[in-house]
């Protein structure tokens, strides 16, 4: 039997939100498995996500691919998409709150031990970056793949208990070098547990097949960074998950 993937309603506030959970084989993964809350680009929940989550799922875990926009919105063009970004990253609170939701109801789905972890892309990697900053008890560990990284709300020292791995390109034009050197500042005065891999080669989008920089030259695939940064996330969550 292979995973299974199912639609997921759970809400954050009165805001209804579609995500698809991705269930492991059962005869390969028996009982409750640590959960991972997958978390989608600017473009909404699309086939990037949910190709991610059934790979989590393969991996032995329970994914559940987030709905961070609400009801599955999926933006019309970019210029819908960078402003519905940018107002959740102008936002903190705003911006933490579907991440959070999307936490709890995995954690108290019956498939799920309790154990939490979030990955996200792009949009999805700035958000696990807030999620870990907002020091959130149910969450173990964070990924960001080719995520922002700069926050109008830096963390707090000694307030980021999840352990942090931050994939980036070296040669994301979408994020400075600024904001990379402003972040290692920002985990070394927040004493997080914080590990970032900055990859030669590597722009924006680099785990995404479908990036092929039509629509800027910095959003594009590079498969070798790809398979390697997946690689890093699963050493992370051994770590993570023990």
């Amino acid at each position: 039997m292979a995973s299974e993937q199912n639609d997921f309603e759970y809400f954050d506030g009165d805001q209804r939100c579609l995500g698809v959970l991705e269930r492991p084989d059962p005869a390969k993964f028996p009982g409750p498995r640590p959960g991972v809350v997958a978390v989608h680009e600017a473009w909404g929940l699309g086939a990037q996500v949910r190709r991610r989550a059934k790979m989590l799922a393969e991996l032995g875990y329970v994914a559940l691919a987030a709905d961070i926009f609400g009801d599955r919105h999926i933006p019309a063009d970019p210029p819908e998409a960078f402003k519905i970004i940018g107002d959740l990253a102008a936002d903190t609170p705003k911006l933490r709150a579907p991440v959070a939701a999307a936490v709890a109801a995995l954690k108290a789905h019956d498939l799920c031990d309790g154990r939490i972890a979030a990955i996200g892309y792009c949009f999805g990697g700035r958000t696990v970056l807030e999620l870990a900053r907002s020091n959130n008890p149910d969450v173990l560990g964070v990924v960001s793949f080719h995520g922002a990284l700069d926050t109008p709300t830096p963390a707090e020292k000694g307030k980021i208990s999840a352990k942090i791995l931050a994939c980036h390109g070296a040669e994301d034009e979408l994020v400075p070098h600024a904001h990379l050197t402003a972040f290692l500042d920002e985990m070394a005065a927040a004493e997080a547990d914080c590990q970032t891999i900055a990859y030669t080669g590597a722009k924006h989008s680099f785990t995404n097949p479908e990036a092929n920089g039509e629509l800027m030259a910095t959003i594009i695939h590079h498969d070798r960074t790809d398979k390697r940064s997946w690689k890093a996330m699963q050493a992370h969550f051994e770590e993570v998950f023990g």
